[in-house]
């Protein structure tokens, strides 16, 4: 459907996992609601599952839908890209023409910007550079995975925020974990370079993670931030800070460079009247609404609520966001409370999940009565066989299985 000088009662921006999940958790509450998801892309991805296809432990054919067998029923889907807003107006730019709302909600995802790093983008999914951060080049990695018998294997974490922030080392534990199962470990060095301080924010999750970190002799390389590659002479430039602050420039010869790049909030966000100094869409971070324009909600990758950018974190916050807006809708207090609840499921080796689940503050709130931080095989079946059919047949349909109680992703 056309954009063009639309109006209805609730419009979002975003058709990802966010966009959807509100959207019927709307609907869910109220059927009589109108609706509208802006969202140019054509088809919609299930991405946690990207990490396992990286792996050879999934089809990246099932991690992909089309658009249309993803949009709630009873919201209107318009094909259009947004582009700025007018909140005083409430209203929305689109490619297409101008959208007006009564409730805005913004789950515009994050921007992967593969530009940032010079001679990145054009030796992806070649020269033994890959991502599982992108749809078509997540089974190379796993090509690359069998390939390689020996040499030096890069992996890569860029400054946060990023989406997911476990899959940089996840990508490197699956690796790992094949090689090891292969008998070529020994000879293979590798590499985890991170441009943070740490290995892994929640510090409850670090003795295990470093138990494998051991176990697969990984090198962690802290406060390395990649900042280029050479794919032809398969070289990796790394910008490298001391504890004093001073910066020195590596280089890295590699045979593998499993890179994430940098992420930041999509520009037309960035450059809104909605978003903050650092160009996230500026909310509450209990209650999701704008600070300043009380009509406005964000949640998803997008968000300004300090957790970690995830599925988990999305799922939860859909119901948050669906009670709150139509708690604003009747004139009655936002009740409903966001604890910053996000998950991360550690896959330190094929068959085996550390399920990292934690609120704000770094406090941890496990789902099942367990100790979080171990790994488990319940944990790995959890994530590759029941994950992916909540996903797609309750969290899309408004079926809110987990969401309530704390949920994993």
């Amino acid at each position: 459907m056309s954009a063009l000088n639309a109006s209805f009662d609730i419009v979002i921006v975003g058709g990802g996992s966010a966009g959807c999940g509100v959207a019927a958790s709307l609907l869910k509450r109220n059927p009589q609601l109108n609706i509208a998801i802006i969202e140019p892309a054509s088809k919609h991805y299930y991405q946690p599952a990207w990490t396992l296809v990286g792996a050879g432990e999934f089809s990246a054919a099932n991690t992909e839908r089309n658009m249309q067998d993803c949009i709630p029923s009873g919201a209107v889907w318009l094909q259009a890209a947004a582009s700025s807003f007018d909140p005083d107006h409430n209203q929305v730019m689109t490619d297409t023409g101008v959208v007006s709302y009564q409730q805005l909600i913004v789950t515009a995802g994050l921007k992967l910007d593969w530009d940032a790093i010079p001679g990145l983008k054009e030796t992806l999914g070649k020269n033994g550079v890959t991502s599982n951060y992108r749809f078509d080049l997540a089974p190379y990695t796993w090509q690359l995975v069998q390939k390689l018998k020996s040499g030096t294997a890069l992996f890569t974490q860029p400054p946060m925020p990023i989406k997911c922030a476990g899959a940089p080392q996840k990508a490197m534990y699956l690796s790992c974990s094949h090689w090891e199962q292969r008998g070529s470990l020994k000879y293979i060095n590798v590499e985890f370079h991170n441009a943070g301080g740490v290995l892994f924010g929640v510090k409850d999750y670090v003795p295990a993670l470093m138990q494998y970190v051991e176990r697969y002799n990984a090198h962690l390389n802290f406060n390395s931030t990649l900042v280029e590659v050479d794919g032809q002479r398969r070289l990796a430039t790394f910008q490298v800070k001391d504890a004093d602050g001073n910066v020195t420039k590596i280089v890295r010869k590699f045979e593998m460079l499993h890179v994430v790049p940098p992420q930041t909030a999509p520009d037309f966000i960035k450059h809104s009247p909605l978003a903050n100094a650092d160009g996230w869409v500026e909310v509450n971070q209990h209650t999701l609404q704008h600070t300043r324009y009380d009509n406005i909600f964000s949640l998803g990758d997008v968000s300004s609520t300090p957790n970690a950018k995830t599925m988990a974190a999305a799922r939860k916050q859909v119901v948050i966001a669906a009670e709150n807006i139509l708690a604003l809708r009747a004139g009655v207090p936002l009740s409903a409370r966001y604890d910053g609840y996000g998950s991360c499921p550690l896959t330190v080796e094929k068959g085996k999940i550390i399920l990292a689940e934690f609120g704000y503050g770094g406090k941890l709130v496990p789902t099942f009565h367990w100790d979080s931080t171990k790994p488990r095989r319940s944990a790995w079946l959890l994530k590759k066989y029941v994950l992916p059919t909540v996903y797609w047949k309750l969290m899309l349909k408004g079926r809110e299985w987990l969401a309530r109680c704390g949920a994993c992703g």
